[in-house]
């Protein structure tokens, strides 16, 4: 389905089906743009299409059949037809792109955003990759509010020098898990994934205290193996921890990680997994790692003190949140906390 706006020379399409997108010039236009991302992309939208409980949306912008905008987003409801009707929201990772920061471009792709996802979504939040301080008073004006977020991203020269910008405990830390005996692979079949993913199920489960994608999710990001890779952590034949990192242009990000800390003497696998992406991107021409967040500067974040210790740059890009509506926003803030502590 698609729907197409005139507005003099520009247009204005919402793509709800992949098939229909011009994908050659699509992917040229973002991978030009110096803000282009793996959440914007093609194979993000193709990838969420096929995951169940995930709806991608592509607004796009065009000016003489060329695109000059974008914003795609991902509408997540969750199984549970409690928690999927209370907590329907739409997600923008690293979004919108726009050729030359024209806000006039920006203005009309986000109204027309807005006017499709009314009835679909509880709430929009977009997650900034960028400095977005030039936007802040388009959003306000269209009702978004703005709270800020933090951010860790690494840049990536060499193995030897990223190395030396390591916190001299999680260098030693590095060390001594290679010394003893514990290893970085590339998963050999989906089994391996599915070690990893029972490790990651309950650390959310005991730790995050947040909803984790079902295994589909991680299969499917597996088998299309062009959107990124994962690293393990093996130690005595074991699959103790990893990453899962997309990849696009000079980037690597990570998306989701874990490990079991704690339990082997002088084997550190959050450590080796966070390691692993930085040192194949110094392998294979990347330019940055990037932890995608690293919580509220207002709120106490442990994981945010083990982030800091890689040797990255500290951002607040923040994010911009509208709420479509409030009583359903409310309830559902209540609600998922109340189902939330029956479960513990």
């Amino acid at each position: 389905m698609v729907d197409i706006v005139i507005d003099s020379d520009l247009q204005i399409k919402i793509i709800r089906d992949v098939r229909l997108l011009d994908k050659g010039s699509f992917n040229s236009f973002l991978r030009a743009h110096s803000n282009g991302n793996f959440f914007q992309s093609f194979g993000a939208f193709k990838f969420f299409e096929t995951v169940e409980g995930y709806t991608p949306l592509l607004v796009v912008a065009l000016q003489s059949n060329e695109y000059v905008g974008c914003l795609s987003a991902i509408i997540i409801r969750e199984r549970n037809k409690v928690k999927g009707y209370l907590s329907r929201r739409c997600i923008i990772y690293g979004g919108p792109i726009i050729k030359n920061d024209d806000h006039e471009i920006t203005q009309k792709i986000l109204q027309y955003f807005d006017r499709a996802l009314t009835k679909v979504a509880i709430y929009s939040e977009f997650r900034a990759f960028f400095d977005m301080d030039s936007y802040k008073t388009l959003f306000a004006n269209n009702d978004y509010y703005f709270e800020e977020h933090l951010n860790y991203i690494v840049p990536i020269t060499s193995v030897e020098e990223n190395k030396k910008l390591l916190n001299s405990s999680k260098r030693r830390q590095l060390n001594l898990s290679f010394k003893n005996g514990a290893k970085i692979i590339e998963p050999k079949d989906l089994s391996d994934i599915k070690s990893f993913y029972e490790i990651l199920k309950n650390l959310y489960k005991t730790k995050v205290k947040k909803p984790v994608p079902g295994f589909e999710f991680f299969e499917k990001f597996y088998n299309q193996n062009e959107l990124g890779k994962y690293f393990l952590i093996q130690y005595d034949g074991k699959i103790i921890g990893g990453i899962m990192c997309p990849i696009y242009n000079d980037k690597i990000y990570e998306w989701f990680v874990c490990g079991l800390d704690g339990e082997i003497k002088n084997v550190y696998p959050s450590v080796m997994a966070t390691w692993a992406p930085i040192e194949y991107g110094a392998n294979n021409g990347l330019k940055y790692f990037d932890f995608l967040g690293a919580g509220k500067p207002d709120v106490d974040y442990g994981v945010r003190d083990f982030k800091s210790k890689f040797g990255g740059q500290l951002v607040n890009y923040g994010r911009f949140i509208k709420v479509y509506n409030k009583t359903l926003y409310n309830l559902g803030k209540i609600g998922l906390e109340i189902i939330g502590k029956i479960k513990q």
